[in-house]
Protein backbone atom coordinates (compact mmCIF):
# COMPACT_ATOMS: atom_id res chain seq x y z
CA UNK A 1 0.00 0.00 0.00
CA UNK A 2 1.42 3.42 -1.19
CA UNK A 3 -0.06 6.91 0.18
CA UNK A 4 -1.02 7.62 -3.60
CA UNK A 5 -3.55 4.15 -3.15
CA UNK A 6 -4.86 6.28 -0.31
CA UNK A 7 -5.14 9.62 -2.10
CA UNK A 8 -7.48 7.64 -4.88
CA UNK A 9 -9.41 6.00 -2.61
CA UNK A 10 -10.39 9.49 -1.11
CA UNK A 11 -11.22 10.70 -4.25
CA UNK A 12 -13.55 8.26 -5.38
CA UNK A 13 -15.13 8.09 -2.25
CA UNK A 14 -16.21 11.29 -2.26
CA UNK A 15 -16.74 11.81 -5.72
CA UNK A 16 -18.11 8.06 -6.42
CA UNK A 17 -17.46 8.69 -10.00
CA UNK A 18 -14.21 6.93 -11.92
CA UNK A 19 -14.56 9.70 -14.70
CA UNK A 20 -14.76 12.83 -12.06
CA UNK A 21 -12.21 11.34 -9.64
CA UNK A 22 -9.49 10.69 -12.01
CA UNK A 23 -10.19 14.00 -13.58
CA UNK A 24 -9.66 15.68 -9.83
CA UNK A 25 -6.69 13.48 -9.81
CA UNK A 26 -5.23 14.16 -13.06
CA UNK A 27 -5.53 10.37 -14.30
CA UNK A 28 -7.32 8.42 -16.76
CA UNK A 29 -9.64 5.93 -15.29
CA UNK A 30 -7.55 3.04 -16.14
CA UNK A 31 -4.87 3.72 -13.74
CA UNK A 32 -7.31 4.74 -11.23
CA UNK A 33 -9.15 1.35 -11.63
CA UNK A 34 -5.74 -0.34 -11.32
CA UNK A 35 -4.71 1.60 -7.65
CA UNK A 36 -8.08 0.45 -6.42
CA UNK A 37 -7.43 -2.92 -7.18
CA UNK A 38 -4.06 -3.11 -6.09
CA UNK A 39 -5.34 -1.30 -2.71
CA UNK A 40 -8.17 -3.56 -1.99
CA UNK A 41 -5.70 -6.65 -2.76
CA UNK A 42 -3.63 -5.31 -0.25
CA UNK A 43 -6.15 -4.67 2.58
CA UNK A 44 -7.67 -7.99 1.78
CA UNK A 45 -11.45 -6.51 1.58
CA UNK A 46 -13.19 -4.67 -1.25
CA UNK A 47 -14.30 -1.18 -0.49
CA UNK A 48 -16.20 -0.31 -3.74
CA UNK A 49 -19.30 -1.81 -5.22
CA UNK A 50 -19.34 -0.67 -9.03
CA UNK A 51 -22.45 -1.75 -11.32
CA UNK A 52 -24.87 0.00 -13.72
CA UNK A 53 -26.13 1.98 -10.49
CA UNK A 54 -22.67 3.42 -10.48
CA UNK A 55 -20.26 3.13 -7.39
CA UNK A 56 -20.82 2.98 -3.74
CA UNK A 57 -18.83 2.57 -0.82
CA UNK A 58 -19.15 -1.20 0.72
CA UNK A 59 -19.33 -1.15 4.93
CA UNK A 60 -15.62 -2.21 4.77
CA UNK A 61 -15.50 0.59 2.55
CA UNK A 62 -16.82 3.14 4.76
CA UNK A 63 -14.78 1.52 8.08
CA UNK A 64 -11.35 2.22 5.97
CA UNK A 65 -12.47 5.90 4.73
CA UNK A 66 -12.07 7.12 8.19
CA UNK A 67 -8.59 6.05 8.83
CA UNK A 68 -7.62 6.23 5.27
CA UNK A 69 -8.20 10.34 5.83
CA UNK A 70 -6.86 10.51 9.25
CA UNK A 71 -3.47 8.51 7.88
CA UNK A 72 -3.54 11.24 4.87
CA UNK A 73 -3.84 14.32 7.24
CA UNK A 74 -1.15 12.75 9.39
CA UNK A 75 1.47 12.50 6.49
CA UNK A 76 0.68 16.06 5.32
CA UNK A 77 1.33 16.85 8.92
CA UNK A 78 4.28 15.61 8.89
CA UNK A 79 5.65 16.90 5.81
CA UNK A 80 4.38 20.68 6.20
CA UNK A 81 6.33 20.15 9.39
CA UNK A 82 10.02 19.02 7.72
CA UNK A 83 8.91 21.66 5.41
CA UNK A 84 9.22 24.41 7.90
CA UNK A 85 11.86 22.86 9.52
CA UNK A 86 14.06 22.97 6.29
CA UNK A 87 12.79 26.35 5.84
CA UNK A 88 14.00 27.46 9.92
CA UNK A 89 10.59 28.01 10.44
CA UNK A 90 10.24 25.49 13.82
CA UNK A 91 12.47 23.80 16.07
CA UNK A 92 14.87 24.81 18.91
CA UNK A 93 17.53 26.87 18.70
CA UNK A 94 20.07 26.70 22.38
CA UNK A 95 22.01 30.13 22.54
CA UNK A 96 25.02 31.03 24.91
CA UNK A 97 25.79 34.54 25.78
CA UNK A 98 28.28 36.39 27.68
CA UNK A 99 26.83 39.06 29.71
CA UNK A 100 28.15 42.04 27.93
CA UNK A 101 25.67 41.31 25.25
CA UNK A 102 22.64 41.54 27.49
CA UNK A 103 23.69 45.26 27.80
CA UNK A 104 24.45 45.54 23.87
CA UNK A 105 20.93 45.23 22.56
CA UNK A 106 20.78 41.19 23.12
CA UNK A 107 16.58 41.22 24.73
CA UNK A 108 16.09 43.18 21.58
CA UNK A 109 17.49 40.59 19.07
CA UNK A 110 16.13 37.92 20.27
CA UNK A 111 12.51 39.58 20.65
CA UNK A 112 13.02 40.63 16.57
CA UNK A 113 14.12 36.81 16.16
CA UNK A 114 11.13 35.58 18.34
CA UNK A 115 8.63 37.57 16.44
CA UNK A 116 9.75 36.65 12.80
CA UNK A 117 9.74 32.85 14.09
CA UNK A 118 7.10 32.40 16.81
CA UNK A 119 7.14 28.76 16.23
CA UNK A 120 10.95 28.29 17.01
CA UNK A 121 12.02 27.41 20.60
CA UNK A 122 14.93 29.59 22.20
CA UNK A 123 16.61 27.89 25.37
CA UNK A 124 19.66 31.12 26.36
CA UNK A 125 21.96 30.41 28.74
CA UNK A 126 24.45 33.12 30.05
CA UNK A 127 28.22 30.99 30.18
CA UNK A 128 31.62 32.37 30.19
CA UNK A 129 33.46 32.08 26.59
CA UNK A 130 35.28 28.77 27.63
CA UNK A 131 32.18 27.23 28.59
CA UNK A 132 30.43 28.11 25.62
CA UNK A 133 33.48 26.79 23.67
CA UNK A 134 33.54 23.48 25.43
CA UNK A 135 29.07 23.40 25.08
CA UNK A 136 29.45 24.04 21.40
CA UNK A 137 32.39 21.12 21.30
CA UNK A 138 29.79 18.62 23.28
CA UNK A 139 26.56 19.89 20.89
CA UNK A 140 25.16 21.21 23.86
CA UNK A 141 24.86 24.54 22.01
CA UNK A 142 24.07 25.63 18.55
CA UNK A 143 25.65 28.97 18.70
CA UNK A 144 27.16 31.31 21.16
CA UNK A 145 28.17 34.84 21.52
CA UNK A 146 31.73 34.45 23.03
CA UNK A 147 34.69 37.35 23.72
CA UNK A 148 36.70 35.51 21.28
CA UNK A 149 37.88 34.21 17.78
CA UNK A 150 40.54 31.61 19.00
CA UNK A 151 38.83 28.88 18.45
CA UNK A 152 39.59 25.29 18.30
CA UNK A 153 39.25 23.91 14.41
CA UNK A 154 35.88 22.41 14.92
CA UNK A 155 34.21 25.91 15.69
CA UNK A 156 33.69 28.60 13.31
CA UNK A 157 33.23 32.37 14.24
CA UNK A 158 32.28 35.77 12.39
CA UNK A 159 32.76 39.07 14.47
CA UNK A 160 29.21 40.98 15.70
CA UNK A 161 30.87 44.04 17.42
CA UNK A 162 33.22 45.71 18.82
CA UNK A 163 33.42 48.29 22.44
CA UNK A 164 35.73 50.08 24.10
CA UNK A 165 37.53 48.99 27.04
CA UNK A 166 36.76 51.89 30.37
CA UNK A 167 38.73 51.97 33.18
CA UNK A 168 36.37 50.84 36.46
CA UNK A 169 37.06 52.48 39.31
CA UNK A 170 35.53 52.16 43.03
CA UNK A 171 33.68 55.57 43.23
CA UNK A 172 35.67 56.84 46.39
CA UNK A 173 39.05 56.16 44.56
CA UNK A 174 40.91 59.17 44.26
CA UNK A 175 41.87 58.39 40.08
CA UNK A 176 38.01 58.77 39.73
CA UNK A 177 37.84 62.30 39.71
CA UNK A 178 40.01 62.29 36.34
CA UNK A 179 38.14 62.36 33.39
CA UNK A 180 40.27 59.27 31.07
CA UNK A 181 42.93 57.10 32.68
CA UNK A 182 46.10 56.61 32.13
CA UNK A 183 47.30 52.64 32.13
CA UNK A 184 50.32 53.48 33.74
CA UNK A 185 48.09 54.87 36.36
CA UNK A 186 46.99 51.53 37.05
CA UNK A 187 50.17 49.79 37.62
CA UNK A 188 50.22 49.97 40.89
CA UNK A 189 46.44 49.15 41.59
CA UNK A 190 45.13 45.82 42.88
CA UNK A 191 43.48 44.19 39.83
CA UNK A 192 40.53 42.64 39.69
CA UNK A 193 40.01 40.39 36.47
CA UNK A 194 38.12 38.27 34.52
CA UNK A 195 38.90 34.51 35.21
CA UNK A 196 41.72 33.23 33.51
CA UNK A 197 40.06 29.53 33.65
CA UNK A 198 36.86 31.11 32.31
CA UNK A 199 38.16 32.73 28.96
CA UNK A 200 42.17 32.33 28.92
CA UNK A 201 42.27 34.30 25.73
CA UNK A 202 39.99 37.36 27.06
CA UNK A 203 42.48 37.16 30.37
CA UNK A 204 45.74 37.44 28.33
CA UNK A 205 44.44 39.87 26.13
CA UNK A 206 43.87 42.29 29.16
CA UNK A 207 47.19 41.20 30.85
CA UNK A 208 48.83 42.11 27.47
CA UNK A 209 47.36 45.73 27.36
CA UNK A 210 48.88 46.26 30.72
CA UNK A 211 52.59 44.96 29.47
CA UNK A 212 52.31 46.86 26.04
CA UNK A 213 52.09 50.09 28.41
CA UNK A 214 54.95 49.08 30.98
CA UNK A 215 53.80 46.80 33.73
CA UNK A 216 51.80 43.36 34.63
CA UNK A 217 48.70 43.55 36.75
CA UNK A 218 49.18 43.33 40.58
CA UNK A 219 46.17 40.62 40.05
CA UNK A 220 44.09 40.12 43.29
CA UNK A 221 41.09 38.55 42.75
CA UNK A 222 39.50 37.16 39.70
CA UNK A 223 35.73 36.38 39.03
CA UNK A 224 33.61 33.95 36.45
CA UNK A 225 31.78 36.52 34.81
CA UNK A 226 31.93 40.53 34.14
CA UNK A 227 29.07 41.52 36.52
CA UNK A 228 31.10 39.74 38.99
CA UNK A 229 34.74 41.54 38.58
CA UNK A 230 32.34 45.34 38.53
CA UNK A 231 30.86 44.38 41.62
CA UNK A 232 33.72 43.30 43.44
CA UNK A 233 35.53 46.71 42.18
CA UNK A 234 32.55 48.71 43.68
CA UNK A 235 33.21 47.73 47.26
CA UNK A 236 36.35 48.55 47.16
CA UNK A 237 38.67 45.43 46.48
CA UNK A 238 40.38 47.26 43.91
CA UNK A 239 40.53 48.07 39.70
CA UNK A 240 39.68 46.72 36.46
CA UNK A 241 39.77 47.22 32.70
CA UNK A 242 36.31 46.51 31.57
CA UNK A 243 34.11 46.32 28.13
CA UNK A 244 32.64 49.82 28.05
CA UNK A 245 28.65 47.16 28.34
CA UNK A 246 29.09 47.39 31.90
CA UNK A 247 28.96 50.96 32.57
CA UNK A 248 24.78 50.34 32.11
CA UNK A 249 24.71 47.51 34.55
CA UNK A 250 24.08 50.15 37.64
CA UNK A 251 26.16 48.83 39.98
CA UNK A 252 26.26 51.77 42.42
CA UNK A 253 30.01 52.32 44.29
CA UNK A 254 31.34 51.55 40.65
CA UNK A 255 32.22 54.39 38.47
CA UNK A 256 34.15 54.15 34.57
CA UNK A 257 36.58 56.15 33.18
CA UNK A 258 37.87 56.16 29.39
CA UNK A 259 41.23 55.03 29.20
CA UNK A 260 44.24 57.80 27.75
CA UNK A 261 45.89 55.49 25.31
CA UNK A 262 44.30 53.80 22.22
CA UNK A 263 43.96 50.23 22.81
CA UNK A 264 42.39 47.45 21.01
CA UNK A 265 38.85 47.56 21.50
CA UNK A 266 36.47 44.06 23.42
CA UNK A 267 34.95 42.05 20.35
CA UNK A 268 31.97 39.73 20.54
CA UNK A 269 31.90 37.12 17.66
CA UNK A 270 29.68 34.78 16.94
CA UNK A 271 30.38 30.95 17.24
CA UNK A 272 29.03 27.46 15.74
CA UNK A 273 30.03 24.20 14.89
CA UNK A 274 31.61 23.80 11.32
CA UNK A 275 29.69 20.40 10.67
CA UNK A 276 26.35 22.24 12.47
CA UNK A 277 22.51 22.54 10.32
CA UNK A 278 22.76 26.34 10.05
CA UNK A 279 18.95 27.64 9.05
CA UNK A 280 18.18 28.49 12.36
CA UNK A 281 21.76 29.66 13.25
CA UNK A 282 21.85 31.89 10.12
CA UNK A 283 18.09 33.39 10.74
CA UNK A 284 19.09 34.33 13.98
CA UNK A 285 21.98 36.20 12.94
CA UNK A 286 20.30 37.70 10.00
CA UNK A 287 17.52 39.47 12.35
CA UNK A 288 19.87 41.21 14.70
CA UNK A 289 18.85 44.52 15.02
CA UNK A 290 21.04 47.64 13.34
CA UNK A 291 23.83 48.69 16.02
Amino acid sequence: MEFRHLRYFIALAEELHFGRAAERLGLTQPPLSVAIQQLEASVGARLFDRDSKGVRLTPAGQAFRASAAALLARAEEACAQAREVQAGEVGRLRLGFVGSTLFNGLSAWLLAFQADHPKVEVIVVELNSQDQIDALLGEELDLGLVHTDRLPPALASQPLYSEPFLACLPAAHPLAALTSIPLSALSEQPFILFSRKGSPDYHARIVEICRQHGFYPRLQHEGRHWLSVVSLVSQGLGVSIVPAAFQQAGIQGAVFRPLTEAIEPSAVFAAWRNDATGVLREGFLATRPPA
